[in-house]
């Protein structure tokens, strides 16, 4: 599976997941933070960072991160990347380009650190720490 289809994958398994059930389900020591500031490149991409810390898993985990302006009712999918659970902090950063034009300022982010939990042939997402946050978006 590539990187792209993960990601597919992961916006999906999100879409059918509540956030009140990613909080019940992340593990303790296990954390995910957001950087107060995402940058917003002039051609539209978006960057957002932060940390993570993770145990266990043996299947795929990625951290996957959205950024909502305005209304936090329609939130854009800003990349996915594939994370190492060794218990140790180790740092994220996730691009992409939303359909939408967004502009700085303020902004709100939900970082997810989640694995695909393979074993049933369908992939299921299993939440390993979940961050949302107020940031200010700004041009760099």
């Amino acid at each position: 599976m590539s990187l792209r289809q993960a990601t597919s994958v992961i916006a999906a398994s999100l879409l059918l997941c509540t956030a009140t059930a990613a909080d019940a389900l992340a593990a303790p020591g296990e954390t995910v933070t957001v950087n107060s500031t995402g940058r917003l490149a002039a051609d539209g991409t978006v960057t957002l960072s932060g940390t993570y810390r993770c145990t266990g898993g043996g299947n795929p985990i990625f951290v996957s991160s959205s950024l909502a302006q305005g209304t936090k009712n329609v939130r854009y999918g800003i990349g996915g990347t594939r994370a190492v659970c060794d218990g140790k902090q180790h740092t994220w950063t996730n691009t992409g380009r939303p359909s939408t034009v967004l502009k700085p300022g303020a902004g709100h982010v939900e970082a997810t650190v989640m694995e695909l939990n393979l074993q049933s042939g369908l992939p299921l997402p299993r939440f390993h720490a979940v961050q949302r946050q107020d940031i200010t978006l700004a041009r760099g």
